[in-house]
């Protein structure tokens, strides 16, 4: 745990005398190219801590590599460049499928001697992140946080607006929609991009489907399940949704987000990424806004999340500084402080967070009680992700019936088992 004293020391001078104190010196300083996208302002605000700690605690530069856009636009940037010969020194990829082609060609640093001397097998929880990053016995990426889809983010402003209580689940948001829409407030709103769509769905499966039938989908591939009753009534309530949705006209995440912050939006489905926009805009949960897990319903979040790869290289000063940086995004101080800024979880069980937020601790808590399931990317291959993101997309775009999303959907799903 992190002493009660170090804890009045402001988190940017503490990670960075952290840096240095973990970071073994190196007579090779080296400019690292790091790729991700994060680009919203809660986003910004996260990565600038790491950035600041590594260059404090080294000799080497953070060359940020910020792609704009969704991990959709950012993954076949990042993986084009590392297939062509072009490799960055360090880039984000989510945990699962999406980096395993890449490790299995030989293409990525492998990390193995800094998680055993790190003890990663003991730290990281749950064991499934390390899991994700391990391929026959050997570490190949760093877990940095866990994130989960299963959000809705609600505007208290918006619902006094139209004189109803703010919505505590999916049911009182579909009660409230009338109201809210003649007071001139969009009930429901999501980014028009496919991967928006999918994260609304994935929700709805484990918040009203709940655990089993999550598995059934999305692990098993279950045919009985897939066109079964409960998934019957997962894809009514997506109509009850495009119908919510009716006026939506943003495109990307964190301007969805921000029409809850603004009261122009009841409610937003998204995951715990959004509650670094709530905390740049200086709302208080609670008081502006609510965060409610799985829709009000069942109290699942998934472990999936964040990792950063280290492309193979010939360079020693590179591979150097590469090692580095792997040490000091998995300390706890780079934990905490990346973390409360991002609105994820840490990936350490050792770190103290009595301070974080009451989003975050909702998270903590349902993390500590095992309400937990396995990401969508651990579970389908990035091909049939694509295919799902596609389906829902064009479902949301139009008046299809929830009958033909269900075979449609079950068709893609059993095309990978």
């Amino acid at each position: 745990m992190i002493h009660a004293d170090i804890r009045k020391v402001p988190l940017r001078r503490l990670l960075a005398a952290s840096a240095m104190a973990v970071l073994p010196a190196t007579a090779m300083a080296a400019e690292l190219e790091i790729t991700h996208w994060w680009t919203s302002g809660g986003e910004a605000a996260a990565v600038r801590e790491l950035a600041t700690a590594f260059e404090a605690g080294t000799d080497h530069t953070w060359v940020d590599g910020a792609i704009a856009g969704s991990g959709g636009t950012a993954r076949p940037i990042i993986i084009s460049r590392i297939l062509g010969g072009d490799p960055m020194a360090a880039t984000q990829l989510n945990h699962g499928q999406q980096a395993q082609e890449l490790v299995e060609a030989g293409m990525m640093l492998d990390l193995t001697e800094l998680a055993e001397e790190g003890n990663w097998a003991e730290l990281v929880q749950p064991k499934s992140l390390l899991d994700a990053c391990t391929f026959e016995g050997r570490v190949y990426c760093v877990p940095l946080n866990i994130h989960s889809p299963q959000w809705m983010w609600t505007s208290i402003k918006a619902f006094e607006k139209a004189g109803v209580e703010p919505a505590q689940n999916w049911e009182e948001l579909k009660a409230a929609a009338p109201a809210l829409r003649e007071a001139g407030v969009q009930p429901l709103i999501e980014g028009l991009q496919a991967w928006q769509f999918a994260t609304l769905f994935q929700t709805l499966v484990s918040g009203l489907g709940g655990e089993e039938v999550y598995y059934g989908v999305y692990r098993d591939g279950d045919e009985a399940v897939l066109r079964g009753e409960e998934m019957a009534m997962v894809f009514e309530e997506a109509v009850a949704a495009r119908e919510m949705l009716e006026g939506t006209n943003v495109q990307d995440w964190n301007l969805a987000t921000a029409a809850v912050i603004n009261g122009e939006a009841a409610a937003n489905v998204m995951g715990d990424w959004a509650q670094g926009e709530f905390q740049v805009a200086g709302q208080v949960a609670g008081q502006d806004y609510d965060c409610l897990m799985g829709l009000g319903g069942e109290p699942l979040i998934s472990t999936g999340g964040d990792a950063f790869y280290f492309p193979a290289n010939d360079d020693e000063a590179i591979t150097e500084g590469q090692k580095d940086l792997a040490r000091l995004l998995i300390s706890p101080e780079a934990q905490i402080a990346f973390n409360t800024k991002k609105g994820s979880l840490p990936v350490r069980g050792d770190v103290d967070l009595a301070e974080a937020g009451a989003c975050m601790q909702k998270g903590l808590e349902a993390l500590k009680a095992g309400k937990v399931i396995d990401s969508v990317d651990m579970l389908i291959s990035p091909d049939v992700a694509g295919q799902v993101g596609d389906l829902l997309a064009e479902f949301f775009a139009s008046d299809m019936s929830a009958e033909e999303a269900q075979e449609r959907f079950a068709e893609v799903i059993l095309s990978d088992k």
